[in-house]
């Protein structure tokens, strides 16, 4: 089974970058898994999927309730795709993956996505809060194990 590991964010908003510096981090403890790192989202978002039979999203999240670098596994069905076409905003990920499914394209069958609660994502810097770089070799130990990595 191939398997893509997707770490999104934006390396220069502190906490927003956390779903590639976890991405970097599996890649550095295993050199054969393949990983990717994207700041894409919406329809583009298809181009680095399409052929794999299993994904592995690592993305940021920041809710009212949540600690800094507590981590949430979810899957694909939790998010509600919506047709609402901001021209400004593009599609969300649900959306592009059904989208994708209904051209045909051949779409991972086995998505996990794992979101990790941040602190900051509005701050310019390289690298991310206290709380959420302290948990980052946890956090991707928890992803190794859950995904038998």
């Amino acid at each position: 089974m191939n398997t893509l590991i997707l770490g999104i964010g934006n390396l220069i908003l502190t906490d927003d970058g956390v779903g590639i510096k976890i991405a970097q981090w599996l890649k550095e403890e295993n050199p054969k898994l393949e990983v990717l790192e994207t700041s894409e989202a919406g329809i583009n978002f298809l181009d680095l999927v399409i052929g794999y039979d299993k994904l592995i999203i690592i993305d940021s999240i920041k809710t009212k309730q949540g600690k800094p670098g507590e981590l949430y596994k979810l899957e694909l069905e939790d998010l509600k795709p919506t047709m609402d076409f901001l021209p400004s905003h593009g599609i969300d990920i649900a959306t592009a993956f059904e989208v994708g499914r209904k051209l045909g394209f051949k779409m991972p069958k086995y998505i996990s996505i794992y979101a990790i609660e941040i602190k900051s994502n509005l701050t310019f810097g390289e690298e991310c809060t206290e709380e959420v770089r302290e948990r980052i070799p946890f956090i991707a130990g928890q992803i190794m194990e859950e995904e038998k990595l």
